[in-house]
């Protein structure tokens, strides 16, 4: 347990700031997204394992590279159906558009969906990893390096808290991106079976904590527990990463309800 016993200074308004609570996290990040300012940090350039928040990247560079073709129909290759969980459980001669797929991919943080993304977007997962860590640099990492799609463990494959921050706050400033990381259910319209309805594995979006608008979790053995979250009130979005942390569905809000408290003291 990481005991951060800080109390900042006044606020401009005269009353007294709030205390960083406690939090569990091996890494650590609590950021204004219209700003990039950093109101809580623990180990936030330390290289970890990212696991399924791998897969905010995987979305924006589908945006950015093949953001106007989404309603193609995708292709499911038996590589993609080969993956492990978690995932969304598509199969081969499923048809349905690839905006569908990447929805289900943020959603229910489908595998099997990402390497559908990346195989539909460059061809093959390499090809698209390298399009994945040109679109990371876009958007302000500069201490992480994917090598797939979907954030299982690979030797190489690894980002920071702070990057995977910066990278969030880009996203929520694409709308598609923002839609897409924040539904609580999803219904994945198949065109050649039944439907299937799938609810987020975010606990912290199911929670409706005031505000919530996202984003991402993850979880690997190597990784541990890995929550993104995001709320947004009064008009401002506040974006905390969470590494390997057990209790990431108490400490997120906890550092959020921190972060609004903090810029209500200095309003």
């Amino acid at each position: 347990m990481v005991l951060l016993g800080l109390l900042f200074s006044l606020g401009r308004a005269g009353a007294s700031a709030p205390t960083v609570p406690n939090f569990g996290a091996e890494a650590a990040v609590l950021i204004e997204a219209e700003t990039g300012r950093i109101l809580v940090a623990h180990n936030e350039n330390k290289r970890m394992h990212p696991a399924s928040t791998t897969k905010m990247v995987t979305l924006l560079t589908a945006l950015k590279d093949y953001g106007t073709r989404l309603d193609e129909l995708a292709t499911i290759s038996p590589y993609a159906t080969s993956m492990e969980e978690s995932n969304l459980g598509v199969k081969l001669g499923d048809q349905l558009p690839l905006q569908s797929v990447a929805e289900g991919m943020m959603v229910a943080s489908g595998n099997d969906a990402a390497v559908v993304v990346a195989e539909a977007v460059s061809g093959s997962v390499y090809r698209f990893s390298l399009a994945m860590n040109e679109v990371a640099k876009e958007a302000g990492a500069t201490n992480s390096h994917f090598l797939n799609p979907h954030g299982l463990t690979q030797v190489g494959h690894y980002s920071t808290a702070l990057d995977l921050a910066r990278i969030a706050s880009y996203g929520m400033n694409i709308p598609m991106f923002r839609d897409m990381v924040g539904f609580d259910y999803y219904r994945v319209n198949y065109q050649n079976r039944a439907p299937v309805t799938v609810r987020t594995t975010n606990h912290f979006i199911r929670s409706h904590y005031d505000g919530a608008n996202g984003l991402k979790t993850g979880y690997t053995e190597a990784a541990g527990d890995c929550l993104i979250a995001s709320a947004t009130r009064d008009g401002h979005t506040l974006i905390v990463v969470l590494l390997n942390d057990d209790d990431r569905w108490t400490d997120a809000p906890a550092l959020l309800d921190y972060g609004f408290a903090l810029l209500a003291s200095e309003a």
